[in-house]
């Protein structure tokens, strides 16, 4: 039976599970540490505790993550499994050092037992039937981009699982970490102090026979590249990047220095996702996506700069939208959508020159 810090670390996981929080900040204070849930996108306290506790309890999850306990000058992260209700929660633990030798932590909450079904996670059906259709390719680069927690990750999931139970295909994942566990999928843990980085990985997952590849993240040029490569052998590849919507994800790649001809005959789709509070009746009940697409011809439209001959709803077109229909509340559009008339002139359409 749990006692002590064990069982302060059980009740606070417990209680932000139940609180459908995603995660818990500790954050120290001169004389005790704060302790912060954010769900449903707020962040709210939810106790104080004395800096000795705080201490003792974050050592306590470092343990359980496999980090190094003495280490509170560098940044660390991990992950450990939990059993919350019954249900296997993966939480995913990071560490910052703070001023005066003390130490900060965030712990993300990853329930493992479901996958989402696509059509749950779209405010709108359409954008759930056009992602479920471009997984259906053979061959081709889909790219998901958006701000972090964004649902990035909980539509590569859910589209992940989709694909492995109703297509039957060979699916492997480059991951860091590895957030959910997936059975009939080969998921690899990114682990650069081993060598495995995203580019090798990629390389290695290539000879592996695979149907479908998931990258967790597009991070450097070698990656870029060898998405690319591998979309246009025969597979199709999916991914995220950092970027603010579908037509800054196709900039994000020839920065990465993609050549526009190699992204036209690769590139089957580009997202740009916001992850919203969604009003029922008046209240706020959950949150869900909204999701920007842009797909084949669109995407050749934008590059060739030409005018869209390919019309796709934009995130602002999908927000009003929602709002129009009583689900998007005006503070949560305008938390998202910037109005116009703040710019006085328009940037540029024009694009980078490529690297190669």
């Amino acid at each position: 039976m749990p006692y002590g810090t064990e069982l302060l670390a059980q009740n606070l996981i417990t209680e932000a599970f139940r609180n459908n929080g995603s995660d818990i900040h500790f954050y120290p204070e001169s004389q005790q540490m704060t302790v912060q849930l954010r769900a449903l996108g707020d962040l709210t306290m939810l106790r104080k505790i004395s800096a000795n506790q705080g201490e003792r309890l974050i050592s306590h999850f470092k343990f359980k993550a496999s980090l190094d306990i003495g280490e509170k000058r560098k940044p660390q992260s991990g992950a450990t499994l939990m059993m919350i209700d019954e249900e296997k929660v993966s939480l995913r633990i990071s560490t910052l050092p703070a001023a005066e030798g003390k130490e900060s932590m965030v712990i993300r909450l990853l329930p493992q037992s479901f996958a989402i079904p696509i059509e749950k996670l779209s405010l709108f059906s359409n954008s759930a039937r056009i992602l479920s259709s471009l997984v259906r390719q053979p061959q081709g680069l889909l790219l998901f981009s958006g701000p972090t927690g964004s649902g990035k990750s909980t539509t590569l999931y859910s589209l992940i699982h989709y694909c492995s139970t109703e297509l039957n295909r060979n699916i492997i994942t480059l991951e860091d970490p590895v957030e959910r566990n997936e059975d009939h999928v080969l998921q690899v843990q990114i682990n650069e102090r081993a060598g495995v980085t995203y580019a090798s990985g990629l390389k290695a997952v290539l000879r592996h026979d695979p149907d479908m590849i998931i990258i967790g993240e597009i991070r450097d040029e070698e990656t870029a590249d060898i998405a690319v490569k591998a979309s246009l052998s025969g597979h199709l590849v999916l991914s995220t990047l950092h970027a603010k919507d579908t037509k800054g994800a196709i900039r994000r790649m020839i920065d990465l220095g993609i050549r526009k001809e190699d992204l036209k005959q690769s590139l089957i789709g580009a997202t740009g996702q916001r992850l919203v509070k969604i009003n029922i009746n008046g209240k706020t009940r959950s949150r869900t996506s909204i999701y920007e697409i842009m797909t084949t011809h669109a995407v050749c439209d934008y590059l060739d700069e030409l005018p869209e001959q390919t019309p796709y709803a934009t995130l602002e077109q999908l927000f009003r939208k929602g709002a129009a229909l009583g689900y998007v509340s005006p503070q949560e559009y305008h938390r998202w959508i910037t109005p116009s008339d703040l710019y006085s002139q328009k940037r540029s359409a024009g694009f980078p020159s490529p690297i190669k």
